[in-house]
């Protein structure tokens, strides 16, 4: 039986209350990144990059996690319904609005797919049903419009072309994602009893390519996300994954500052860097995580927002801008080291979730929540 599909999965039974990780972020100062992070959303429910920016819907659902997890639950309803409501017939989303306004039309997978990591992270934080059953319907359309995207080989292209056929561009950032996108859809199929196997096939099909076939995807291999992301998104685990983040460790780590967001620069990222540390806690590295997320909290403001990137030869903060995106990586990274929800091990748990990888012939699901062994194809 593949990782991931023996025992039942429930929700975890959380610390209680915020992450606390002594010596690196107190639960008072994570309450005040969440508090910065509510203090960009609209009234309408629109959670931007900050307040009368760009917002996309994939930045926009990882704010909305670090809202879920320091128990600003209605917040976070609130700015996944605002992305609910603004999906296009197809599933997707436009790759940028502003003010309510879609100025940027492009459909792009990750974006159409992440709306799915959301909702399964508010369901193992708060237990909402509702809103699972509500948005349930923004999410199969998401993830079907993914599958349709798919390439021969399994990578997922990137974008739409204006003909409505996907770009046979992939990328694997943006890949390894969706692998955790899929993964999340099939496990909120389950709770809703109606089981996606098309979803299912395509997770098998997306993990053989980010594990066996680069050739599948466009070298951007000088962006640090490229690294680390097959572990992030968990297709890339257990030894693989420590001997993946040991290889180019050098190449991107700049020790006691974070992680740089690309290799020929002087430029160190927050998101970046609390990303790296979710990965490095999936791959079994917890204390070289806890130092990661300790390295970065040179970009915290007094009111507890993070700005985006130091370029540290020149000690200049770059962009000059706090983002709710940024934030956010560092609530989620605290709370899986902290573990005080019972999402804390969404990023670094990767048997939590089915494991993508291609299944032997009929096989009974009994991971999922309240499942009495559902037999999938």
């Amino acid at each position: 039986m593949p990782p991931g599909r023996s025992g039942t999965l429930r929700r975890a039974e959380p610390a209680g209350g915020l992450p606390d990780l002594p010596g690196v972020l107190s639960a008072g100062e994570l309450r005040d990144t969440v508090a910065a992070i509510a203090a960009e959303q609209q009234p309408d429910g629109a959670l931007p990059w900050f307040r009368g920016g760009q917002l996309d819907a994939w930045d926009s659902v990882e704010a909305a996690m670090a809202l879920d997890v320091g128990g600003e639950h209605a917040r976070a309803r609130a700015a996944y319904r605002w992305l609910a409501a603004r999906q296009r017939p197809d599933g997707s989303w436009a790759a940028e609005y502003r003010d309510g306004t879609a100025t940027a039309p492009a459909a792009e997978s990750n974006h159409a797919g992440y709306l799915a990591v959301g909702l399964w992270h508010s369901w193992l934080v708060s237990g909402d049903e509702q809103l699972v059953a509500d948005l349930w319907p923004a999410v199969r359309r998401g993830l079907d419009l993914v599958t349709r995207m798919q390439l021969p080989g399994g990578a997922i292209g990137w974008a739409l072309r204006p003909d409505g056929t996907p770009d046979d561009t992939a990328l694997l950032t943006g890949n390894a994602s969706l692998f955790q996108a899929l993964r999340c859809g099939v496990a909120l199929a389950g709770l809703q009893g109606e089981p996606q196997p098309d979803w299912e096939l395509a997770a098998a099909d997306l993990g053989t390519a980010l594990r066996s076939r680069p050739e599948a995807f466009a070298d951007r291999s000088r962006y640090s996300m490229d690294w680390y992301y097959p572990v992030l998104g968990g297709a890339v685990t257990n030894s693989a994954a420590r001997d993946r983040l040991a290889a180019e460790w050098d190449r991107f780590v700049v020790p006691g500052l974070g992680v740089r967001c690309v290799a020929d620069r002087p430029w160190v990222t927050g998101a970046e860097t609390c990303e790296l540390a979710l990965a490095l806690a999936a791959a079994g590295r917890a204390d070289a995580a806890l130092e990661q997320l300790a390295a970065m909290q040179h970009l915290r403001h007094d009111d507890g927002s993070y700005w985006t990137g130091l370029v540290y030869a020149d000690g200049v903060r770059w962009p000059v801008e706090r983002t709710t995106w940024t934030a956010a990586a560092v609530v989620l990274a605290a709370d899986a080291l902290a573990g005080a929800t019972g999402a804390a091990g969404l990023f670094t748990d990767p048997a939590a979730l089915p494991s993508g990888e291609p299944a032997e012939g009929a096989e009974s699901v009994d991971w999922l929540p309240g499942s009495a062994g559902t037999v999938l194809p």
